[in-house]
């Protein structure tokens, strides 16, 4: 059996992938008559173009190609130019990092901790000199303070052990 697969999803595979149209070609040499739409591939060439190409195979039996979008701000640029299409790969590492915050926050809550009140209490709209004063008020992290200690390293050392018992951050095991 051969599964009817529209063209425009082997066209979005191939985009999506980031390889050349030679290489992909090289690899499934009926590539070409399956954008025509003169052949399907077997459901197990599908399998492996899938696999080739990052591309989850459900998505081949879509009406039509899906539009992926990062799920966060992007800061990427190349040259001050925004990057619109993220690799799979790209995408993939940032569903893993989401799936393990999202295990790691269930876990926080069924030991029992409480949201930390800092993080919450910036906001990106907050100027840099706003979210540093923030910093030293709940750190207790002030200048004079600061020009007590004699070495950067005692002062680092110093501020390590602010941040953790803030609750901020557990930095030492």
């Amino acid at each position: 059996m051969h599964p009817e697969i529209k063209p425009e999803l082997f066209i979005w595979a191939c985009k999506r992938s980031g390889k050349s149209f030679e290489s992909l070609l090289k690899k499934f040499p009926k590539l070409s008559k399956w954008i025509k739409g003169d052949e399907n591939p077997t459901l197990k060439q599908l399998e492996n173009f899938a696999k080739f190409t990052y591309a989850p195979v459900g998505f081949f039996f879509l009406e039509k190609p899906p539009v992926e979008k990062l799920p966060l701000p992007d800061f990427r640029t190349i040259g001050n130019e925004y990057v619109s299409n993220p690799s799979p790969h790209l995408l993939d590492t940032i569903y893993l990092c989401q799936q393990r915050q999202e295990w790691y926050r269930d876990y926080l809550k069924m030991n029992g901790m409480k949201p930390l009140g800092f993080p919450r209490s910036i906001q990106t709209t907050d100027s840099v000199v706003q979210t540093a004063l923030k910093i030293r008020e709940t750190l207790g992290f002030d200048i004079e303070k600061r020009k007590k200690i004699p070495t950067w390293e005692a002062s680092l050392s110093h501020f390590i052990e602010l941040v953790e018992k803030s609750g901020i951050l557990v930095m030492r095991s």
